[in-house]
């Protein structure tokens, strides 16, 4: 993998693991699209056991970010 698609794959996924961890705990995710659309998702989508699991997900995605910088870069064999 070049340095700058494994640059590039560590922070998405560090992004991504913040958004995941944040999101589920402010109010943008009790007004939505989809609680507005569809009012059967809100007893799940906004029940505290979901809401953990989530930011689950987001913590798994800090960590495989984390787990990208500390494995050593690919070297091709040099013939």
């Amino acid at each position: 993998m070049t340095r700058l698609l494994r640059v590039l794959v560590v922070l998405i996924l560090f992004e991504l693991g913040m958004l995941l961890i944040f999101l589920p705990w402010s109010s943008q995710w009790e007004h939505n699209y989809f609680l507005s659309r569809y009012p059967d998702l809100i007893r799940i989508l906004l029940h505290p056991s979901m809401r953990g699991l989530i930011s689950g997900l987001g913590v798994l995605d800090i960590i495989v970010a984390v787990s990208f910088l500390r494995r050593p870069a690919d070297n091709p064999v040099q013939q």
